[in-house]
């Protein structure tokens, strides 16, 4: 009985004191709690405070101030070459082909045959109109004759007059439908294509043959609506084949109104071509030459873009602090590039341009020669 007691009596104080612990709220120093406690306190009286980050260390760039020079404005475009005169032959009237003395791949001038229809009646029928023809002016003149003398009435010299008129009409119409059956070059050039044969039939206005001039040889293209102030009639242009060839022109024209699809304006570079070696068809490169801007030479690693996806190049102002300058590209050239828009004197980071923003103050250092040949034969692939 006394065993049961003391366990009973254990319990209570037990719980009693377990309930007075809780009562004082200590145990919430338990943990996390109670080892961010003496983080947050204040320093005690006498601990010297935290001494301050240090400041970031201005970053070292190479720099160059490029030399000025003129340079023509390139403006490069894809392009094919074309005929500058093409024409489809076709004959005027129906018949059977009884010459036909053009080979494909000929040379012709202009107004030689290439082609004449079977026309026997014809032919005929200008004989009998040329013989009217004759005999009418015999009759003319004896009647001229007769009225000057007095011995032909008013009347009948008229009638002479209009009997030769006649006969003039009906031979000159006869002579007409005989030229019908002919058909001509209309200018110099190349007998391209030949599609009919000696003694096949053709109806009137069927296609015989194909004519092409080549020279001069057009190189076609299309510039954008920027480019196209920069261009005009008699500019020169260089053009680069795709077998290799490569050959000068100049601009013979410019369209004045952009296609409706691509917003691009058609442009013809007129180029020499008296030995037909260019044919019309072939891919070409064309590159035309605006006049000459002042510009600097710059390796491509230069180049960069701004936050607003401009491009540009990074330059040092005179607190050395990194600025963007947009810039206008004018060539693309083996060595580098060539760049317009950049003032006079101004220095261009050419090395840890990527690692800077605008507004950055860095250490500049100047670039030598080795440096900037070093870049350029990186952007080149060298």
């Amino acid at each position: 009985m006394a065993k049961f007691r003391f366990h009973k009596v254990a319990a209570v104080a037990v719980l009693i004191g377990t309930a007075a612990w809780m009562g004082t709220g200590k145990f919430s120093s338990v943990g996390s709690a109670a080892q961010e406690a003496p983080a947050a306190a204040a320093p005690a009286a006498g601990t010297p405070e935290a001494a301050p980050a240090p400041e970031a260390v201005a970053r070292t760039v190479a720099y160059v101030v490029p030399p000025r020079r003129m340079h023509a404005r390139a403006i490069r475009m894809s392009g094919v070459t074309e005929a500058n005169k093409r024409a489809i032959l076709a004959t005027r009237a129906g018949g059977i082909i009884d010459e036909l003395p053009v080979q494909q791949g000929q040379r012709v001038e202009t107004g030689d045959l290439i082609l004449r229809l079977a026309a026997e009646e014809k032919a005929a029928a200008v004989e009998t109109a040329r013989a009217v023809f004759t005999q009418r002016q015999a009759e003319n003149k004896a009647s001229e004759s007769l009225a000057k003398s007095g011995n032909l009435a008013r009347l009948q010299i008229d009638a002479s007059r209009a009997a030769l008129a006649q006969a003039r009409s009906q031979l000159e119409a006869a002579e007409a439908e005989l030229a019908r059956d002919a058909v001509l070059a209309p200018f110099n050039g190349v007998v391209d294509k030949i599609d009919v044969e000696l003694g096949s039939s053709v109806i009137q206005g069927g296609q015989v043959a194909t004519l092409l001039n080549l020279d001069p040889i057009l190189a076609v293209g299309e510039v954008s609506e920027r480019e196209l102030g920069f261009l005009e009639v008699g500019s020169e242009a260089d053009v680069r084949l795709i077998n290799g060839m490569q050959v000068e022109g100049t601009v013979r024209y410019i369209s004045r109104e952009a296609s409706a699809q691509t917003r691009t304006f058609r442009i013809e570079v007129a180029v020499p071509n008296s030995k037909g070696e260019i044919p019309a068809g072939m891919t070409a490169e064309i590159t035309l030459r605006a006049a000459p801007v002042d510009a600097v030479f710059l390796p491509r690693s230069v180049v960069t873009l701004s936050v607003d996806g401009e491009i540009g190049v990074r330059s040092l102002d005179p607190s050395d602090k990194v600025v963007f300058i947009p810039i206008d590209l004018v060539d693309d050239t083996p060595e580098g590039l060539v760049l317009a828009g950049i003032p006079k004197d101004t220095r261009i980071i050419v090395a840890g341009q990527d690692l800077v923003s605008n507004g950055d103050l860095v250490k500049p250092v100047e670039a030598d020669m080795a440096t900037l040949r070093t870049l350029a034969g990186e952007a080149t692939g060298g």
